[in-house]
């Protein structure tokens, strides 16, 4: 089956409105490219109870969650700590990104000319952002080498740990998919078809949506009331979305029911998902 793809997006900043979320929308498109979709997205702030609490949803789900953000090492970066917390595993320097962490050092001290000291206690704190859940797997970071992670829960969550930079976190959900999730690409390919009605009221037309669903269980219909739409006016877009097989024959239900109701309709709306 296509798994449920979910997001959670961590940082203090995004609640208080500092900066504007740009994951959500990014990881739609992502998925929508590979006919996935996106079932949900949690946000919380640097509070490690909520931190761990979702996080111990997510890895009790059978879900495939991407965590944006607090996965440095600063004091209020917590998302590591917490992610060990909701596996109830502890945390330990994995091999693999303490490597690819002293190789950024490196290159860090040849672009600035100075020798590289491993034993400076800069240096030595940055490999605290290798320090993961045992037994957590590495999700390389194309950017500036210093990988995020991915753990599985015993409920068979599957949660990777991006950054919370765009720049680096984009590229490492697309190898995530690309990597783990390629068999579901396409598989069910989604459709969307929808009408404008004019001034037409939803609860008038709810006996209708209904309907449409007991008899088409494997599409859903969603109603998308406004009310000073610069165009349209008050309306409603009403339509039908699911499996791209199942939809047609949904839709051709919705529109005849919509003509024996007598609705006023207007432009009609089709999209892949």
């Amino acid at each position: 089956m296509t798994p449920t793809f979910g997001l959670i997006i961590v940082g203090d900043e995004i609640l208080s409105g500092k900066r504007a979320d740009k994951h959500m929308p990014k990881a739609i498109e992502l998925l929508s490219a590979r006919g996935l979709s996106l079932a949900y997205a949690d946000y919380v702030g640097d509070s490690p109870d909520r931190i761990t609490a979702t996080l111990q949803r997510a890895f009790a789900s059978a879900d495939v969650v991407f965590s944006c953000g607090g996965i440095g090492a600063t004091p209020d970066d917590h998302t590591r700590q917490c992610a060990a917390r909701a596996l109830g595993r502890d945390l330990a320097l994995h091999p693999e990104a303490e490597t690819l962490i002293r190789e950024r050092m490196q290159d860090v001290a040849r672009e600035q000319g100075v020798p590289y000291e491993p034993d400076r206690s800069d240096n030595v704190h940055r490999l605290n952002m290798g320090m993961f859940p045992v037994g957590a797997r590495i999700i390389p970071n194309p950017y500036n080498k210093i990988p995020g992670f991915s753990c599985d829960g015993a409920g068979g969550g599957a949660v990777h740990f991006v950054p919370g930079f765009p720049v680096m976190a984009w590229p490492m959900i697309e190898w995530v998919l690309e990597q783990h999730y390629a068999a579901h690409f396409n598989r069910a390919p989604q459709t969307e078809q929808s009408v404008v009605v004019y001034g037409a009221m939803e609860a008038a037309l709810t006996p209708l949506m209904e309907q449409i669903e007991k008899s088409h269980p494997d599409v859903r219909v969603f109603s998308l009331p406004s009310v000073d739409h610069p165009q349209y006016g008050r309306h409603i877009e009403l339509g039908v979305k699911g499996p791209a097989s199942s939809v047609p024959a949904a839709w051709q239900a919705l529109k005849t029911g919509l003509h024996e109701f007598g609705a006023n309709c207007g432009p009609e709306l089709v999209r892949n998902l």
